[in-house]
């Protein structure tokens, strides 16, 4: 649809990225390092769901490994063509699940237990701190953050989750009725990456493109901090 518009407006580019490998991403924004000369908004909105216990390339519980891990290394090596983009927005893709979330630094890579649902909420529950830290590391350069849940969105991200093949029509019928489709769960993505009425709002949280309040355990900033630091260790970024 881009390239067919007579105006010229728009060029859309695919790029190769695997936010299960460290490797991937350094390779992925390189590239874009390379080629862009400016990077307006960086929406961070890839995600696994309750999958079954496995690790990413560098030894990550998956879910955490690509819902947290893998976007705070995208996001700081593009930090600084961010920033020299200034005014920009980076938009981070949460989960009204991260209520039912513990940042447990005993064990945030599920060593000694995995339970899929909590680990879901986990890596949610991290997206919102990175944005909230961030959002603080980035006051005064132009650059806001800002986090969101989308709702429930019929999309293949239940793709690991069982249901029984009795229940399976009825399931259909409940998700045609109630689940937003993919366009109108992109909706809050959309309005933060480009609604003037946003304009230098940073550190939120919003649902159906509108403000909403968090749990105190979300806007917790020593855990906030504590979580960017290891995290810093986790990706590499520090020794």
């Amino acid at each position: 649809e881009v390239g067919e518009r007579e105006d010229g407006a728009g060029e859309l580019v695919v790029r190769e990225l695997d936010l299960a490998s460290l490797r991937s991403v350094r390779a992925f924004c390189h590239r874009v390092l390379q080629e862009e000369s400016r990077l307006d908004v960086l929406i961070n909105n890839a995600g696994i769901f309750q999958c079954p216990y496995m690790k990413t390339e560098d030894g990550f519980e998956m879910q955490f490994g690509v819902n947290h891990l893998g976007h705070f290394l995208l996001t700081n090596l593009l930090l600084g063509l961010l920033k020299n983009s200034a005014p920009s927005r980076i938009v981070v893709v949460s989960s009204k699940l991260y209520k039912y979330g513990e940042i447990n630094f005993e064990d945030l890579n599920s060593e000694i237990s995995y339970n899929k649902s909590f680990c879901y909420s986990r890596s949610k529950l991290a997206n919102i701190l990175f944005a909230r830290e961030l959002a603080r590391r980035l006051e005064g350069t132009g650059v806001t953050v800002n986090s969101l849940h989308p709702g429930i969105v019929r999309t293949n991200l239940g793709r690991h989750v069982n249901i029984p093949l009795l229940a399976k029509p009825l399931f259909n019928l409940v998700s045609w009725a109630f689940f937003k489709t993919p366009l109108e769960g992109a909706q809050t993505s959309i309005y933060l990456a480009s609604s003037p009425d946003v304009e230098g709002v940073s550190g939120k949280y919003f649902g159906d493109c509108k403000e909403e309040e968090l749990l105190p355990k979300a806007m917790d900033d020593l855990v906030a901090r504590k979580l960017w630091d290891i995290s810093e260790v986790m990706v590499g970024l520090l020794k």
